[in-house]
């Protein structure tokens, strides 16, 4: 119960943004494969899935739709796992188009498509998967993606039969790169494989998760498993930034600044490296294929949250301090300092250091979570002592799990000069000694 207090904190950030943005009615639905044009143009889910694996979900986030071009970098990050980067970059290459998705941008010399985020590149790189043929290519394709989402994913046949219909331009451009030749093989193989992994069924959470991996350096948060190596991630991410948004990145990268990646379907992935990644759906597009309530939404998300690549970074890691941890709260020489027996004289106690910014905060709030699923009701205080900032989003995360916490009944105290901004929430004590007679105090 205790631990349902932060993701429900989060919950509601995101509820907040998917109120915000709903009614943001401008755009239309894919209507060229005529499945996704039977969707329901009102649905909006946003879901974040941190690099601890702490999944939130707001909105229609469990809805299922079909993954289409959001499979592009994952596909990439097999392709490069399997061929190294020298190989991939060979067929395919590594620059903006600034051109539509299905534009016809191939190399006047080489065939060679612009990079692996437009269809052309997209073909040309799921067609280099190493494979015995196209179905076990598939298989490897929809396993793949399976690892990163952290479950086994399915295709959706109605709609892989439709893109197989109506997919004359992705056919042409096929046998165009086979007659320049950059796809070698069979180009019916290459799009029969292409449009299935299109195809495959995703919802907003599992593509938080997959974003969360690459965030993660390739390991899933969620499961622990290594999916593809940390160097592949780095090159992955790359091209996502600069090309993942089709001929609206650059516009992207100056005001949302994450690496990203769209589907005309309604489904976006946006990475913060080291932190979360962001999935969405919301199914009406703009003139690029991208989705507008998505894109709306994850630019205010970045600015609230300073997610972008280019912001100054904090000048150190902000961590949780584990008690009994080294010199720490709770350890032996911290006890000593403050006149403390042991570190069994303590209550729950939990600490950060550093500047608190979203994911610092998300995680200072796990780990008092934590403690008092462990200890029950007993007395806890936040050590703030180390801390030399508390951003806007720190803040107002670490006072709606507070607000939370003590409606259930819980005692909780706050200790150094950051713990200013929840005064009016909590006990804020002057020292972490004031904040040990606290905690002895009869409830």
């Amino acid at each position: 119960m205790v631990m349902r207090v932060v993701s429900d904190a989060v919950n509601a950030e995101l509820a907040n943004l998917c109120h915000t943005f709903r009614e943001l009615n401008s755009g239309h639905l894919a209507t060229y494969i005529p499945p996704l044009a039977q969707a329901d143009p009102a649905d909006f889910g946003l879901a974040l899935a941190s690099a601890d694996g702490h999944r939130y979900q707001a909105g229609e986030a469990d809805r299922l739709f079909t993954i289409q071009s959001v499979s592009k970098p994952f596909v990439l990050a097999l392709a490069l796992s399997e061929l190294g980067a020298a190989e991939v970059f060979r067929r395919v290459g590594a620059e903006p188009s600034g051109e539509p998705f299905n534009a016809i941008s191939l190399d006047p010399e080489s065939g060679r498509p612009a990079n692996p985020m437009i269809n052309a590149g997209a073909i040309a790189t799921t067609a280099l998967v190493p494979a015995a043929g196209a179905e076990r290519r598939f298989s490897r394709i929809l396993e793949t993606l399976g690892r990163f989402a952290g479950r086994a994913l399915d295709v959706d046949e109605e709609v892989y039969r439709a893109e197989a219909a109506t997919g004359d331009r992705n056919i042409a451009l096929a046998h165009l790169m086979r007659a320049a030749g950059s796809l070698t093989g069979d180009p019916s193989d290459a799009l029969d494989v292409y449009f299935r992994q299109c195809a495959i069924r995703v919802d907003a959470v599992d593509l938080a998760v997959m974003a969360a991996t690459l965030a993660n350096g390739g390991v899933n948060p969620v499961t622990g498993e290594r999916v593809v190596p940390e160097p592949v991630t780095v090159q992955v991410l790359a091209v996502m930034a600069t090309c993942g948004m089709y001929d609206g990145s650059g516009d992207w990268l100056l005001r949302v600044g994450l690496p990203a990646k769209s589907g005309v379907s309604g489904g976006l992935v946006a990475i913060s490296p080291g932190r979360s990644g962001l999935g969405s759906y919301s199914p009406l597009l703009d003139a690029a294929g991208n989705p507008v309530r998505a894109v709306a939404a994850l630019a205010a998300l970045s600015q609230e949250l300073g997610l972008h690549l280019m912001r100054r970074p904090p000048p150190g890691p902000p961590s949780v301090v584990e008690p009994g941890a080294g010199d720490g709260p709770g350890g032996a020489a911290w006890c000593r300092a403050e006149g403390e027996t042991s570190p069994g004289d303590l209550p729950t106690w939990v600490a950060a250091r550093g500047e608190l910014d979203f994911t610092a905060a998300e995680r200072l709030a796990y780990a008092l979570a934590e403690r008092l699923t462990e200890v029950g009701h007993g007395p806890a205080v936040v050590d703030l002592v180390q801390v030399t900032a508390v951003d806007a989003a720190a803040e107002r995360l670490i006072g709606g799990v507070l607000e939370r916490l003590t409606a259930m009944g819980h005692r909780i105290g706050f200790v150094g000069d950051a713990a200013a901004p929840f005064r009016s929430r909590g006990v804020v004590l002057g020292s972490r000694s004031a904040a040990v007679e606290w905690s002895r105090l009869p409830s």
